[in-house]
């Protein structure tokens, strides 16, 4: 895939150049939509899902800082280990589980950040080599530029999410609509 057909973005426009500064970018990017409310509103609206099968902007927000923290940990192992075969989370189960609607925006925010840091701190460190590393997840080759690039992909389609989900839960409607 070089293209997202939902959120257009280009998998492509991703390099080894590009994708420290793309990820670190995300901890700016989530902290609009999560912190400024409109007049009137509280946390609750951020709370709402816009329905029974879409997350909500904190819930999306949590995902994508869980996922900043996977691959993370994929890109480490990938570099210690020869063609390791990678851990597989299921982000659904996860949110299911999980406590993330409880979590402070703020909060979210900046474990975000840390999260986005982390990562972007991790592929700067690469060598050339290294970004051509690759390991297997359910059968599927993946390079440490492949998860650079998902994890961009992640950041930028999840922020198209929660625009969606907020402009639903605002007006009433539908998010898809």
């Amino acid at each position: 895939m070089t293209r997202c057909e939902e959120c257009a973005f280009d998998f492509e426009s991703v390099s080894p150049e590009s994708a420290p500064a793309t990820v670190r970018d995300f901890g700016r990017r989530y902290r609009a939509p999560l912190t400024r409310l409109l007049k009137g509103e509280d946390e609750s609206v951020l709370r709402a899902r816009p329905a029974p099968d879409v997350w909500s902007a904190i819930e999306y927000a949590a995902h994508v800082r869980d996922v900043f923290t996977l691959f993370d940990r994929r890109v480490a192992q990938i570099v210690a280990e020869d063609e390791p075969d990678l851990e597989v989370v299921d982000h659904d189960a996860v949110v299911a589980a999980g406590d993330s609607n409880t979590l402070a925006p703020a909060a979210v925010t900046d474990e975000l950040a840390t999260a986005a840091d982390g990562l972007a701190g991790r592929l700067e460190g690469l060598t050339p080599e290294q970004w051509d590393r690759a390991g297997t997840r359910e059968g599927e080759r993946r390079t440490v530029l492949d998860i650079a690039r998902r994890a961009a992909h992640e950041g930028n389609h999840h922020l198209l999410d929660i625009g969606r989900g907020l402009r639903a839960v605002r007006q009433g409607d539908s998010p898809h609509n």
